[in-house]
């Protein structure tokens, strides 16, 4: 892993994942200038193919990401606390095809992976430094839903722990579910399953800062669901959906990547096809989103993006291999270009650090 000049007072951090080969660099560790926006590269990692998702431990000290492969890997690396490099530690099989997503519990004690293609969740317990100790449970999913064409079976797509670690939420695509499991010591049993519209496609979850409402962005309908949220019960209600795009669209267009802004009034989701970003205001009473407006990502197919301390939005342009950033008003949620962007091929998954 290379090494450029150490971080600044005016930056903040983040690793992408990528969809480049082991043979390449395939996560990034970049800096921003919360002022301007302008990024640079300060390391660059090899020996992983196709790190489409990466997942900070709490602790800064490990980095997780996911291979996304036919046979799936979870790779776990050492950060180092100075220069922020990493070095790989442990490498285990997911035992599922195409891992595209990894998460981590606020506690450090366990990795969530979701398996896409075999449609298949995994969890692995992890040590009091946060390696992989095991994998302590594995649920396969079964079914199909509606869309022949894409959902010819189930495909898990995202698996993110409840902040007290007692539950697990999973968005199935190919089921149209948002599956809810219990966690005890590491094995997950059902809770319940929320069925979302057939063909909607549901893709990833984000709970709002309150704990009091939970969104999901519907891949195949480029629509968001909004739920309210029962966080001891760990169980949501629909209210409503609301489209991603605008009046007038009419190419094919996927819904990709979801953010909630930390002060809860607004609501992000991308749009593959229509290369953009929609900002929903959101009601802090009933959590109902009003769409604001949407704004081009200055590239192709934004598969991910997130937001950065400072005030910046980061954009990953998988289909044009650029990180594009904006700034985000405090009053409004609207999207500035700062004017800067990274050439980067293939970029996927933005994990701040700080």
């Amino acid at each position: 892993m290379t090494n450029e000049q150490a971080q600044t007072a005016e930056e903040v951090l983040f690793y992408t994942g990528t969809y480049s080969t082991a043979k390449k660099p395939s996560i990034f560790l970049i800096a921003a200038n919360k002022a301007t926006g302008q990024m640079r590269v300060m390391n660059q990692m090899d020996g992983i193919d196709q790190p489409s998702f990466v997942a900070l431990h709490p602790s800064g000290e490990k980095l997780y990401a996911v291979s996304e492969k036919a046979e799936g890997e979870l790779f776990t690396y050492q950060v180092d606390a100075s220069t922020k490099q990493l070095h790989l530690l442990d490498r285990k099989s997911t035992e599922g095809a195409d891992p595209c997503y990894v998460s981590v519990d606020a506690a450090g004690r366990y990795v969530f992976v979701a398996n896409y293609s075999s449609g298949s969740v995994n969890v692995f317990s992890l040590d009091d430094s946060g390696l992989p100790l095991e994998m302590s449970a594995k649920i396969q999913h079964v079914g199909e839903g509606f869309r022949k064409d894409r959902q010819e079976g189930p495909h898990a797509h995202s698996i993110l722990p409840s902040a007290d670690g007692n539950f697990v939420y999973v968005c199935d695509l190919g089921l149209d579910q948002l599956i809810v499991y219990r966690n005890e010591d590491g094995k997950l049993s059902t809770h319940y399953e929320l069925k979302l519209p057939a063909g909607s496609g549901p893709r990833h979850l984000v709970i709002h800062p309150s704990e009091k409402f939970a969104y999901v962005v519907n891949e195949l309908n480029s629509t968001v669901t909004a739920m309210t949220y029962n966080k001891n019960r760990g169980e949501f209600q629909i209210t409503h959906h609301i489209p991603t795009r605008g009046e007038n669209a009419q190419d094919e267009n996927t819904g990709a990547d979801i953010r909630v802004s930390p002060c809860g009034r607004f609501l992000y989701a991308s749009n593959r096809g229509d290369d953009t970003i929609s900002l929903f205001h959101i009601n802090e009473e009933t959590g109902e989103l009003t769409a604001i407006e949407q704004v081009s990502t200055g590239g192709k197919t934004p598969r991910n993006f997130n937001l950065l301390a400072g005030g910046l939005l980061i954009a990953a342009n998988q289909g044009t291999n650029n990180l594009v950033s904006f700034r985000i008003d405090r009053d409004t949620g609207k999207l500035s270009k700062t004017g800067f962007e990274l050439e980067l091929q293939s970029p996927v998954c933005i994990e701040p650090l700080n």
